[in-house]
């Protein structure tokens, strides 16, 4: 018996079935509902049927305080146009990156031609089944290490927020769902449509730069330090220019042995260290005050919005206004005077 209804079954009814496993995260499944859900043709038609299937139908326990009923099996896979498989807690401590047999079973029912999908670490399942071999792909930041382990033959992208490889996408973590459904949205139906859904269900029709700037790098502390003390007076000093011999004479050293032993203790040549620190003091500035983007730059020690902007988005992979606009507070006098980032 076919899982979508006849009138899903249309050229222009696009069909996605949504692949949950016991833990999963409520939010994934809501997103692929939501904005598929909300895509529609100039005429007010639904461009999307979006369905729920599990390997056993039934209750699906999911990581939060909820349980959820998905009426379809995996039987649905074959009938999809798309399938998005979400994240499972599972995910988080894989043990062998092997699937189970009614998992991989399920997989292998899905029809020549549909196009694949996951959110989060459900790129592990994608992996496990071989789908992912010698393609382009993402998972969570976090998870990163661990897939590397498991699935050597994946090239695995860590800063961005959504691969496409042909027919096969993956996504960074949850909230980058909603940058993967939108695509795939623009994809099919083209800007006009994804912008819709977007502003219908108020999401960014599309978000600057990649994981980078959700990632907190701090420079590790050596146990025992000989540039430490030029180190911390750096920080009190980020925004002075800092030349490599007065950190030098702060320690008594001359620049050769100075440079020498603060790689050996930071693993960063000087440049490098105060880059990193200033551009975490621009982070911050840029996050909790209300400075402008100009004055921010002078504080970190770039000098210039020029400065800034590089280093900054070589890091992270957005401006200043952009990473202002996505992690900043209220602050409406700088949102004002952000326009040179």
């Amino acid at each position: 018996m076919a899982a979508f209804p006849a009138h899903d079954r249309a050229p222009d009814r696009h069909r996605v079935a949504v692949l949950v496993r016991p833990g999963l995260l409520p939010i994934e499944l809501g997103i692929v509902h939501q904005l598929f859900g909300r895509a529609e043709s100039a005429a007010g038609a639904p461009l999307y049927t979006v369905l729920t299937c599990t390997l056993v139908p039934g209750a699906v326990r999911t990581a939060a305080d909820v349980t959820i009923n998905v009426e379809h099996g995996p039987e649905l896979l074959a009938e999809a146009d798309t399938v998005i498989v979400t994240a499972s807690d599972e995910d988080y401590t894989p043990a062998d990156g092997r699937l189970s047999p009614p998992l991989a079973a399920a997989l292998a029912g899905i029809r020549g031609g549909a196009r694949l999908a996951s959110i989060c670490t459900g790129s592990f399942v994608l992996a496990a089944a071989g789908l992912l071999k010698g393609r382009r792909a993402t998972t969570h930041w976090k998870s990163c290490d661990r897939f590397r382990e498991l699935h050597p033959d994946v090239r695995l992208d860590p800063d961005v927020l959504f691969t496409e490889d042909g027919d096969i996408l993956t996504s960074a973590g949850v909230a980058s769902g909603v940058d993967l459904c939108l695509h795939m949205i623009r994809s099919d139906h083209g800007v006009a449509v994804a912008n819709a859904v977007a502003r219908t269900t108020v999401v960014p029709p599309h978000r600057d730069g990649g994981q980078a700037q959700y990632i907190r790098r701090p420079v590790p502390e050596p146990a025992v330090s000989s540039t430490g003390a030029a180190r911390a007076w750096a920080l009190d000093h980020l925004e002075q220019p800092l030349p490599l011999r007065e950190l030098a004479a702060l320690e008594s050293m001359s620049v050769r042995t100075f440079t020498r032993r603060f790689r050996e203790e930071v693993g960063l040549s000087p440049a490098q260290w105060l880059i990193r620190q200033r551009v975490e003091r621009a982070r911050q500035l840029l996050e909790e005050s209300d400075l402008p983007v100009d004055r921010v730059a002078a504080n970190a020690g770039f000098g210039t919005v020029v400065s800034l902007r590089h280093h900054l988005r070589t890091v992270t992979g957005v401006t200043p206004t952009a990473y202002r606009r996505t992690f900043g507070g209220p602050g409406p006098t700088a949102r004002g005077r952000d326009t040179a980032g």
